[in-house]
């Protein structure tokens, strides 16, 4: 046989095998926008009911990135659904019979106009997700009001071999930047001098002139260690407390009392330093003890170095806490000390969440008493799929936007 039947005969066998993988992939896109649609309706009622806040998680988003092992911005487009459900019940419909996608209908809940359900719930069913974010765009808006003042910022992004900052600064904060930069390196240089002169002009080991970069870092060492000085790494906070030794009450220095769950939060990761009191008259004063050191807190951060709340992937500014409270006799040790955000240490300080050890052995409840599980909700399903057609997905023409209406929100009524 020639190669050109061959491939002749190839041709239509080719053709057959897409046409069946098209239809069985048009029926698995049915069948999960309308799970998608079951999905957007539960966190609707999870957040009209107010029930996320018992389970520890910060946000909608947050839990169901977690429960449904989600990429978060799955999860915000899911959560950004559910919150203007009321809002668009034909393309939520359209979702529920498995003919819109959950991103296409994202689209349309993240930035299109109230009154829009119809115009969208239409167009969406030929449209792809970028086009449909074109037609959204085209939408009037209203006029933008003044461009707020510009903010002294400090941003921050990163490639595989650098990270890049980037600094804005009111003229007078700017001036005080560049002075204490150029007083760095002027220093920096005058020490290389005298290195270049000691060591001799010829040496083939000679450093090269210190530039601006050497500065900032010699600004920011500088700054550190005189930081460390003050405050060590692991002393967060000194917490001054007056205690009456006859009615057992605590206060802040010049400050307000303090209700249990306050004082134990703020002698999580503190230097404490305690004041007796009786009849009104200081009688003593306790020993100033910092909790977490340097080198317990890396510790830490080696071990787990995100929050231990299941579910919370935070990792900045972790406070150390203390599972038995160091009141109660809680030892400062690796086993009992954990890392929470602030959110789930306020919570925890709250009564929001249960904390309990070893940290080995850690568990974590829920208002409600249920034992917070790391990782997604699923399972091999017990039910069978929804009844739903097969999805035709949008017609994939290119869209001639010179012909296109884009929608127009109804002026409010005038009061004549």
């Amino acid at each position: 046989m020639s190669p050109a039947a061959s491939t002749a005969t190839a041709e239509p066998h080719s053709a057959v095998r897409l046409e069946v993988l098209f239809d069985e992939l048009a029926e698995l896109t049915g069948q999960r926008n309308a799970i998608d649609g079951r999905i957007v309706e539960i966190a609707a009622e999870i957040e009209r009911d107010e029930l996320w806040g018992a389970t520890g998680a910060r946000s909608i988003a947050a839990l169901l990135a977690w429960k449904t092992g989600s990429a978060p911005s799955n999860a915000a487009t899911i959560a950004t659904v559910a919150h203007r459900l009321d809002e668009f019940p034909r393309c939520a419909q359209g979702m529920r019979e498995g003919r819109l996608s959950l991103d296409q209908v994202g689209v349309i809940a993240h930035r299109a106009g109230p009154g829009s359900d119809e115009h969208y719930a239409q167009l969406a069913g030929v449209a792809t997700v970028t086009q449909l974010r074109t037609a959204v765009s085209l939408e009037p808006r209203p006029e933008p009001g003044p461009r707020p003042e510009p903010q002294a910022s400090i941003t921050k992004t990163s490639d595989a071999e650098f990270d890049f900052w980037r600094i804005a600064l009111p003229h007078a904060e700017s001036a005080k930047f560049e002075a204490a930069l150029h007083s760095h390196h002027d220093a920096l240089v005058t020490d290389w001098k005298r290195d270049r002169e000691a060591g001799g002009e010829g040496s083939d080991h000679a450093t090269p002139i210190p530039t601006n970069i050497d500065a900032f870092m010699r600004l920011v060492e500088t700054s550190w260690d005189v930081e460390v000085q003050r405050r060590p790494h692991g002393q967060r906070t000194t917490v001054v407390v007056h205690v009456d030794v006859q009615q057992q009450v605590g206060s802040l220095h010049l400050g307000p009392l303090l209700s249990d769950s306050e004082r134990r939060y703020l002698l999580c990761d503190a230097t404490c330093e305690v004041w007796f009191h009786d009849a009104g008259e200081v009688i003593g004063s306790g020993r100033s003890t910092r909790t977490i050191s340097r080198r317990l807190r890396r510790a830490l951060e080696h071990r787990h170095p995100t929050c231990a709340v299941p579910g919370c992937a935070a990792t900045r500014g972790l406070h150390a806490h203390h599972i038995t409270h160091w009141e109660d006799g809680g030892a400062t040790e690796l086993d009992n000390l954990v890392l929470l955000c602030p959110y789930h240490h306020r919570l925890h300080h709250r009564g929001g969440i249960t904390i309990t050890g070893p940290a080995g052995e850690l568990v974590v409840t829920d208002g409600g008493g249920q034992r917070l599980q790391p990782g997604s909700l699923a399972r091999q399903p017990s039910t069978p799929p929804p009844a739903v057609g097969p999805c035709p997905g949008p017609t994939g023409e290119r869209a001639n936007w010179w012909w296109y209406e884009p929608f127009r929100p109804q002026a409010p009524p005038t009061t004549n």
